[in-house]
C-alpha cells in the first residue's frame, strides 16, 4: 500500500503548474485545451444528426425551447461544479466529490456507473466512425475500421496529456468552424439564397411551431416538448468534462472557471443558434428526418443543403461527421480513464489504477478503458449489436446521474464549509444563487432520468421499459450493494475532507499532510484491502 501511495497525486506535486514528478498527474493542460475536451465530448453524431428527430417530435419553438430550459439546467452544474473544481481540483471530480461530502456509497455509484458509460461510448464512436467512412464506400469492411481507429486514439491517450490537449482542440475548432458556417450558410437559405426562395419563419407557421407526438392536442404538443427535453439533455453530456481535467490544469484557479464559462456559453450558443436556424429552413414534419441512417444522409444539415440546392455540402458534413466522432472517441477514453483514477484515490477501485507513466499517463487506467472499445466488433454480428445497444443505453441516463450527484456534492460541500468555518472569502471562484441554484439542477436532472423512457408506458412495452431504465436499476445495486457490505455512515459536515488534493498558489503557505485521512475507519479498511 505504501508504494501505491506514491502514485496519488498530492499538494505536494500534482497540485503545482511545473510538476514533473513521476508518478503524478501532471498539470498540461492549458484553459483552452479544457475548453475544447469539453467541446470535443459534447458536439458529436448525436447533435449533428440526432437534432433532426428532435426537431420532428417537437417542431421548431417546442425544440428550440427544450434546449434552452436545458441550458439552465446544464448552467447549475457547470458553476456549481466551478466552485468545487477550482477549491480542490481533482481528476474525476464527480466520484470524488460525492465521496468526500455526501455518501461514499453515492461516490462509488456514481463514478462506476459514469465510467461505464464513457467506456461504452468509446465503442459507439468507433463504430460511428465506421459508418461514416461507409457513406463513401460502403465495400469498406467496418470492423477494420474500428480496428485502426482503436489503435491510433488508444495510443493518442497514452501521450503527454498536453499532446492530447491539443489535438482535442483541433479536432474540436473543425466541430465549432462547421457549426458556425452552417449559421451563416442557414441565415442565406432562409433569406431567399437557394432553390426554395426566401423562407423566413414560413415553417414556423406551417407546419406550426409545435408538434405533436404520440398523442394530439395540447397534451402531445407537451409529450413532444419532454421528449425533446429528454434528448437534449443527452446531447449536452460531455460539457462536465472541465471538472475531468481540473485534476490536470495549470493554475486551476484562473483556468478552471474561465473554462467552465466559456464552455457553457460556447455550446449553448452553438446548439441553441443551430436550433433555431433549422427550424427555420428545414420543415418538423420533413421524412428526411426520420431516417435510421447514421451518416451524414441523415443530417438535418445535409438535408436543408439539398433543399437548397448544394448537394456537395453532403460529402463536406460527412467529412465533420467524422472528426466529430473521432473526437468524441478521443475524449471517451481520457474521461473514462480520470474517473478510474479517482475511484481509486478515493479507495473505491484497485489502486494499481493510480499508476502513471513518467509523463504523468495514468497507463492502466487507460488501458482498462480502452479496451471496453473493442466491444464495437460486437455490432459486425445482429445478436451482439442488440446486446452492444443495451449497453448503450446507460450512457445517456449515467450523465443525468452524474449532474444529479454533481448538484448534490456541492450542497454537502457548502455545509462543510459553514460547519468548518471556512470563509467564502477563501473560495477562488464563487457561484452565484447558491445553494438553490444546485437544488435546482438536481431536481429536474432527477426529474428527467426518472421520466426519460415515459414511451415505454405509451402503451406498455417490457423490452423498452428495461432499455430505458437498466441504467438506473444498475445505479441502485451500485449504490445498495456497496451501503450492505461497508456499512459506511452519511459524511459528516464537521469531518468532511476539504484539505487532500487542493490547490494552494506559489506564494500561500501550504499546510502540512494530515497525519491520516478523514475518512470513517470502515473506509480505511477499504482502501487497505484494496
Amino acid at each position: 500500500m505504501d508504494d501505491e501511495k506514491k502514485s496519488t497525486p498530492s499538494i505536494y506535486s500534482a497540485n503545482r503548474p511545473d510538476s514533473a514528478v513521476a508518478g503524478d498527474l501532471q498539470r498540461g493542460l492549458s484553459g483552452r485545451h479544457l475548453n475544447f475536451i469539453a467541446i470535443g465530448g459534447t458536439i458529436g453524431t448525436g447533435f449533428f444528426i440526432g437534432s433532426g428527430v428532435a426537431l420532428n417530435k417537437a417542431g421548431p419553438v417546442g425544440c428550440l425551447l427544450s434546449y434552452l430550459f436545458v441550458g439552465t439546467i446544464l448552467y447549475s452544474v457547470m458553476v456549481s461544479l466551478g466552485e468545487m473544481a477550482t477549491f480542490i481540483p481533482t481528476a474525476g471530480a464527480f466520484s470524488a466529490y460525492a465521496t468526500r461530502f455526501v455518501d461514499s456509497s453515492l461516490g462509488f455509484a456514481v463514478g462506476w456507473l459514469y465510467w461505464f458509460s464513457w467506456a461504452m461510448t468509446y465503442a459507439l464512436s468507433l463504430t460511428a466512425a465506421g459508418l461514416i467512412v461507409q457513406y463513401w464506400d460502403p465495400s469498406i469492411n467496418i470492423g477494420i475500421l474500428i480496428a485502426v481507429f482503436w489503435v491510433v486514439f488508444t495510443a493518442v491517450n497514452f501521450l503527454p496529456v498536453h499532446i492530447y490537449g491539443e489535438l482535442e482542440m483541433w479536432l474540436s475548432m473543425l466541430k465549432v468552424i462547421t457549426i458556425v458556417g452552417f449559421i451563416i450558410f442557414g441565415i442565406c437559405v432562409a433569406g431567399g439564397v437557394g432553390d426554395e426562395g426566401r423562407l423566413g419563419f414560413t415553417y414556423w407557421v406551417n407546419p406550426g411551431p409545435f408538434s405533436e407526438y404520440i398523442v394530439e392536442g395540447a397534451v402531445g404538443k407537451f409529450v413532444g416538448f419532454w421528449a425533446v427535453l429528454i434528448q437534449a439533455s443527452f446531447a449536452y453530456q460531455g460539457a462536465e468534462l472541465v471538472g475531468v481535467g481540473a485534476g490536470e490544469a495549470r493554475d486551476p484557479r484562473k483556468t478552471v472557471p474561465r473554462a467552465i464559462k466559456t464552455t457553457f456559453w460556447g455550446i449553448l450558443f452553438l446548439f441553441c443558434a443551430t436550433i433555431f436556424i433549422m427550424g427555420m429552413i428545414v420543415r418538423s414534419d420533413d421524412g428526411a428526418l426520420l431516417t435510421e441512417k447514421s451518416d451524414a444522409s441523415a443530417s438535418p444539415l445535409v438535408i436543408a443543403a439539398t433543399r437548397a440546392g448544394v448537394d456537395v455540402l453532403a460529402h463536406i458534413i460527412n467529412a465533420v461527421l467524422l472528426t466529430a466522432v473521432l473526437s468524441a472517441a478521443n475524449s471517451n477514453v481520457y474521461s473514462g480513464s480520470r474517473i478510474l483514477v479517482a475511484l481509486a484515490d478515493e479507495g473505491q477501485a484497485p489502486a494499481i489504477f493510480k499508476r502513471t507513466t513518467k509523463h504523468g499517463i495514468p497507463y492502466m487506467a487507460v488501458a482498462c478503458t480502452a479496451a471496453f472499445g473493442l466491444l464495437g466488433f460486437l455490432n459486425l454480428s445482429s445478436e451482439g449489436g442488440r446486446v452492444f445497444n443495451w449497453f448503450m443505453n446507460i450512457s445517456g441516463v449515467a450523465g443525468l446521474l452524474t449532474w444529479a450527484g454533481t448538484c448534490l456534492s456541492f450542497v454537502g460541500f457548502r455545509r462543510a464549509m459553514e460547519a468548518q468555518e471556512i470563509p467564502r472569502s477563501e473560495l477562488p471562484y464563487i457561484s452565484p444563487w447558491q445553494p438553490w441554484l444546485a437544488i435546482y439542477g438536481l431536481f429536474f436532472c432527477l426529474l428527467v432520468a426518472l421520466t426519460q423512457g415515459f414511451t415505454a408506458f405509451m402503451p406498455w412495452n417490457t423490452a423498452d421499459f428495461f432499455a430505458a431504465y437498466i441504467s438506473l436499476i444498475i445505479f441502485v445495486v451500485l449504490y445498495l450493494g456497496h451501503k450492505i457490505w461497508f456499512r459506511d455512515a452519511f459524511v459528516d459536515p464537521r469531518t468532511a475532507d476539504l484539505a487532500r488534493g487542493r490547490y494552494y498558489e506559489a506564494h500561500e503557505k501550504q499546510p502540512l499532510p494530515p497525519a491520516s485521512p478523514l475518512v470513517s475507519d470502515g473506509e480505511e479498511e477499504r482502501r487497505e484491502r484494496l
